[in-house]
């Protein structure tokens, strides 16, 4: 099955090398490195070091014709490989184990790399923004931007290569735009977007009707104590929303809701206010369900971002050298999902990392979870 998998994936990857520099197989310098960080490896030398100590065991599948590449190999070929392709080979794998779900939520959301930036060579860090299948707990895809102010040109072009029918796109207020919010409708699916003063007459007309005509909306409301933390969240919606100026430039507009939270730390008095303003385009969207998804949204912070920091360091990759910071947060990003789509341990995924590095049948099967 693995060669059906994982490794015949990387075959149809185009190899930037000419002449002698395809000492080594692309797919399985490829195979290496994923296999590598996949069990906690973060540098190119790592992943000589792991193919080494491993390459007995990587013998078993592997030919090897002229052994483990070295740190450089690992270093030029992700310089070099364009980050298209190997995005679109991760698309694929993602679409053979993704399951689809109705309503699933699809959170959209930019990632600065702090340490792909280099002030001697100019370079500004790479912005990441990636698509979060909340409910399958995938990353779907992810395009990256030298800023983040381009997020916003950014994202139509992510969401145009997902499959998103039936789905619930979640994006924050830089993602409030016509055009996107177009762009979701046109792929049979539908939007949450966070509304801020970056659209004032919206802003203003949406914050202006809560505060006086809320009582008359749709009400629903959560409680939960987690962590020493005890927070509440409220939830107002209306879709009697003809008086909205403007309403026929947002494509599928159907209504809009505002969430109050509040969080208390036990041992604080103080409680820590927040509000969200969104518009939708589920026509039948409730005030619980605009609870549950938002909730969902923000499981992106926690379940992706949280994990590629601290499980995965990705903030202190210095790697500036040509693609090689994308590449490789293509290949955190697919390592995430193998790990996540293996269920047979428990496991965090910073536990799961460790049995891989411990027991080679583990990584095997995490491996081959496709």
């Amino acid at each position: 099955m693995m060669e059906r998998g994982m490794v015949e994936i990387f075959k149809g990857i185009a190899d930037p090398r000419v002449g002698n520099a395809k000492k080594h197989k692309l797919e399985e310098i490829l195979t290496i490195a994923i296999l590598a960080v996949i069990s906690g490896c973060t540098q190119f030398t790592e992943m000589e070091l792991f193919g080494k100590e491993r390459e007995t065991w990587l013998r078993g599948f592997l030919s090897l014709e002229n052994g483990i590449p070295s740190h450089d190999t690992f270093g030029d070929v992700f310089s070099a490989i364009k980050p298209e392709e190997l995005r679109t080979g991760f698309m694929e794998w993602v679409e053979t184990v993704r399951q689809k779900i109705t309503d699933e939520v699809v959170a959209v959301d930019g990632k600065t790399i702090c340490a792909s930036k280099s002030v001697a060579e100019n370079k500004k860090a790479v912005h990441v923004v990636s698509a979060w299948a909340a409910e399958n707990g995938l990353v779907l895809g992810e395009i990256a931007t030298d800023e983040k102010s381009n997020e916003i040109t950014a994202i139509p072009k992510l969401l145009k290569l997902l499959e998103l029918k039936d789905c619930i796109v979640t994006i924050d207020a830089m993602g409030t735009q016509r055009e996107i919010a177009k762009t979701i409708c046109e792929a049979q699916a539908d939007y949450v977007l966070s509304v801020k003063e970056n659209q004032p007459g919206l802003y203003e007309d949406i914050t202006l009707y809560f505060s006086t005509e809320q009582e008359q909306c749709e009400y629903a409301k959560t409680a939960e104590k987690s962590h020493g933390r005890y927070e509440t969240r409220e939830c107002y919606v209306t879709t009697q929303i003809d008086w909205l100026a403007h309403k026929e430039n947002w494509p599928g507009l159907s209504g809009i809701g505002v969430i109050r939270s509040c969080t208390q730390v036990v041992g604080k008095e103080a409680c820590e206010t927040m509000v969200h303003y969104v518009i939708f385009s589920k026509e039948s969207m409730s005030a619980a369900e605009l609870l549950k998804t938002k909730r969902a949204h923000w499981s992106i912070e926690n379940s992706l971002h949280w994990v590629l920091d601290v499980d995965f360091g990705e903030d202190s990759m210095r790697m500036r050298a040509g693609y090689a910071a994308e590449n490789m947060n293509i290949m955190r990003h697919l390592a995430l999902n193998l790990l996540k789509s293996e269920t047979s341990y428990r496991g965090s995924i910073n536990l799961k990392r460790k049995k891989c590095m411990l027991s080679p049948a583990y990584l095997l099967k995490v491996f081959d979870c496709s």
